[in-house]
């Protein structure tokens, strides 16, 4: 079962870093623009001081060259104690190269926040090895520099989580999303993306109210990282509530039902108490995830684990941040989802 050690909350003037641990655009001269954007974000929004490692802004080319550097930034950030937290640039595709040169020692004896999705799943199971806790969500190229403003969702979520010692509480599905296609060009500075209309949770299957601690990610990354000695221990599964989201690139429905069979004949299902799917991107194959879903629970006699749909987690805007180890509930009779603690230290647990 997992019991990970909370980072202490942020404050304001505190100093936070950025890292690209995975795609290096933050320094390319066309998307720097973004970045500096999200970056004034994150001081005058939310009053904190910024620094970038070493390598944040080296560009496209030399970070993916260089998964030794990204390492390097990532450990250095742990290391010093005036950096409070670690935010994501954005995600990618191969943060799973940085395996090799990560030292545990220096995760586990300097917890802070971390934040990032997707590719940044990578990260957060470097910290979940390291046996610290960190948060799924909010990126600074996509997030923190959203178009014209922040969405208040992400904003209210972001203060209520890393700002703040009190328990969650629930979280409600965002009632509009957005999943818009607009290019990263100074053009596009002031066009606000569209956003529609979103609809609730939906209970897929289960009776009962389960709770567990959170544990889970972006589907195809975790696929990445099986069989490596990153995956968790299949004990961490234990009464655990698994959080699940698909990226971008919308994966075909068969990708989805072999990714779910090979958590079945890991024994995962048999383990955990529940399940939370973050909409899918656009809403691609929606129903057909769903039928998926279902089929392959039901292949493991798992017809009554309790599955909750559609939420606002993952690779459609605004999103919540997700505590990795935080203890969690799924409501099935009016479908819901609450988080039951506190995300960061108390202070008076030290």
């Amino acid at each position: 079962m997992l019991h990970l050690i909370k980072p202490q909350k942020l404050k304001h003037g505190d100093t936070v870093a950025t890292v690209s641990s995975s795609w290096g655009g933050a320094g390319d001269k066309e998307i720097n623009w973004r970045y500096r954007q999200g970056k004034e974000r994150l001081e005058h929004v939310f009053g904190l001081k910024v620094v970038e490692m070493p390598n944040t802004l080296k560009g496209t080319e030399y970070v993916y060259k260089h998964p030794e550097k990204r390492a390097e930034d990532l450990i250095q950030a742990f290391a010093d104690p005036s950096i409070k937290a670690i935010i994501s640039c954005i995600g990618g595709s191969d943060s799973i190269r940085l395996l090799p040169y990560i030292d545990f020692e220096v995760i586990r004896n300097n917890p802070k926040i971390v934040t990032g999705y997707s590719d940044s799943t990578v990260t957060h199971f470097f910290c979940l090895k390291a046996g610290i806790s960190s948060f799924y969500g909010l990126s600074l190229l996509n997030d923190l520099a959203e178009n014209i403003k922040m969405s208040d969702y992400t904003l209210g979520w972001a203060n209520k989580v890393l700002f703040s010692e009190a328990p969650i509480g629930d979280i409600p599905v965002s009632q509009e999303y957005t999943a818009q296609r607009l290019e990263w060009v100074i053009e596009n500075k002031n066009v606000a993306r569209k956003f529609e209309k979103n609809t609730d949770y939906e209970l897929l299957q289960g009776k009962r109210t389960v709770t567990g601690r959170l544990i889970g990610g972006c589907l195809e990354v975790i696929d990445m990282i099986k069989g490596t000695n990153l995956f968790p221990e299949l004990s961490d599964f234990d009464d655990a509530i698994l959080f699940l989201e698909t990226s971008e690139e919308t994966p075909p429905v068969w990708m989805l039902e072999d990714s779910l069979r090979n958590y079945g004949m890991m024994g995962i299902f048999d383990r955990i108490n529940g399940l939370i799917f973050g909409k899918p991107y656009r809403g691609t194959f929606y129903e057909e995830y769903k039928e998926v879903i279902q089929r392959i629970l039901a292949e493991f006699g798992e017809e009554d684990l309790p599955v909750l749909y559609n939420a606002s987690f993952g690779h459609n805007e605004p999103k919540c941040l997700l505590p990795y180890g935080a203890m969690a509930e799924i409501r099935c009779e009016k479908p819901g989802f609450a988080i039951l603690e506190s995300a960061v230290a108390c202070t008076h647990d030290h």
